[in-house]
């Protein structure tokens, strides 16, 4: 996936989960933040930041806040961007062979699955998560509480009873990190559910990506520790 209009720009502030203040060309603009996660490890003042500036002029901010330096790592955080980038693999056919049927947010059970995949023998549900928190070259989710993350994972458990292929996927939005692993220290049971429902069948993925300033491609799958 690409970003049209990218401009460099050093952190300041953020009032609010959805607000940055950033100074880009001298100027403090205030940046709508892509990720309503906590990224405290991440939005730290005076560290580089990417914004990507609207086509909409009625927009109160003009700046979408979508990719930040951590040392001297890029780290995409719009939350947008691992589904996007993840569909376009999909329907590459480089996740799954031979795709003949793609489609996004498609409702099962009580859930509503980033994906859903055909080839000519299997039916899949996919659930993806994107992967900002990086600790020691590890890559960790989440960054907070999910009892909505637990939903998916049971749920995905669930649809294979009714004969389908179901798939937990974390695009970590950086390169550089060995393995991902859940972050128990800040949500257990989402750990303790992902082992489970891995046991049960539910196929548990993890990529990295290739991230640039403008552009957020899918790169190598990783090892996954539980």
């Amino acid at each position: 996936m690409r970003y049209a209009a990218i401009h460099k720009g050093i952190f300041l502030n953020r009032p609010n989960r959805f607000i940055a203040e950033v100074e880009i060309g001298g100027k403090v603009e205030k940046c709508h933040v892509k990720n309503t996660g906590r990224c405290k490890e991440l939005l730290i003042p005076g560290n580089a930041v990417f914004v990507n500036k609207s086509d909409n002029p009625n927009r109160s901010t003009l700046y979408d806040l979508i990719a930040v330096y951590k040392g001297k790592t890029l780290i995409n955080m719009d939350s947008y961007a691992p589904n996007i980038a993840f569909g376009e693999y999909l329907r590459q056919s480089k996740f799954i062979d031979d795709v003949t049927l793609v489609k996004s947010e498609v409702k099962y059970g009580g859930s509503r699955f980033d994906f859903y995949a055909e080839t000519s023998e299997t039916k899949a549900f996919i659930e993806v998560k994107g992967v900002t928190l990086e600790e020691s070259g590890i890559a960790m989710f989440p960054d907070a509480p999910t009892e909505r993350g637990i939903k998916h994972l049971n749920e995905l458990a669930a649809c294979m009873a009714a004969g389908y292929q179901a798939y937990a996927v974390f695009v970590i939005q950086m390169k550089g990190v060995s393995y991902f692993t859940p972050n128990y220290n800040t949500h257990a049971a989402f750990g303790k559910t992902l082992a489970k429902v891995m046991d049960m069948g539910v196929k548990v993925m993890a990529f990295d990506c290739v991230v640039t300033p403008n552009e957020m491609v899918i790169g190598n799958p990783l090892p996954i520790k539980l």
